[in-house]
């Protein structure tokens, strides 16, 4: 028993679901997402899935002119310490006028530090040949530009020489909760929050004020 304890305080929970809502390329037709978590390697996924791809969905009729995806996202990572902290990472595809598939944009965001609700909307980029004479012969081969691995771009490691260009946005909501970070020294929350705490002795909820750092 004493070693569960232990291997208990050593670690702390980061719980991640959501779902990947929307997004907006206003000069295409047909978009589907992949995604996948980037994270240190302290990390480990506990439950829920790394990576997966979503549905073909078509731009709305109405004036938002928005891809409406709603594809869930649920995840539980536990970890030693922050560093690595997982990141998202989505790319959009879609269908070219060969009805190939292309890369319509990558884009990446650390997952929230703090807990509760939030909706981050990305921007996305693609990346683009260094002459006209390339971009031309891409376009006619129908072999755009992309990434061997869409994990790079979760990295800085030569991204300063990689010509990009901005195209649409993914928007995506996540609900995260925490566990035991507290216990490692780790205090994600303001000091002037309130959090819900019960008494030993069995008394209803009441609520406490985290006293300042």
């Amino acid at each position: 028993m004493e070693g569960v304890r232990s291997d208990r305080a050593s670690v702390f929970l980061l719980m991640v679901n959501g779902q990947i809502e929307t997004a907006d390329f206003p000069e295409h037709d047909d978009i589907y997402c992949r995604y996948c978590f980037v994270f240190g390697q302290d990390w480990v996924i506990t439950s829920g899935l790394e990576e997966g791809i979503t549905q073909m969905t078509r731009k709305s009729r109405d004036d938002r002119q928005a891809f409406v995806i709603n594809f869930p996202l649920d995840v539980s990572f536990k970890s030693t310490n922050p560093h690595g902290w997982p990141q998202l990472v989505v790319h959009a595809y879609g269908l070219d006028i060969f009805g190939k598939d292309v890369v319509r944009g990558y884009g990446v965001v650390h997952v929230p530090i703090t807990p509760g609700r939030h909706t981050l909307r990305l921007p996305m980029f693609v990346p683009e040949s260094s002459s006209r004479f390339q971009q031309l012969l891409s376009w006619m081969m129908s072999r755009r530009p992309e990434y061997t691995d869409p994990k790079v771009v979760a990295h800085g490691e030569g991204r300063e020489v990689t010509r990009v260009r901005s195209q649409g946005y993914v928007t995506v909501t996540l609900n995260v909760v925490m566990k035991d970070m507290k216990k490692l020294g780790y205090d994600v929350t303001p000091s002037d929050v309130s959090h819900p705490v019960m008494a030993d002795s069995g008394a209803p909820l009441t609520a406490t004020t985290a006293p300042s750092s």
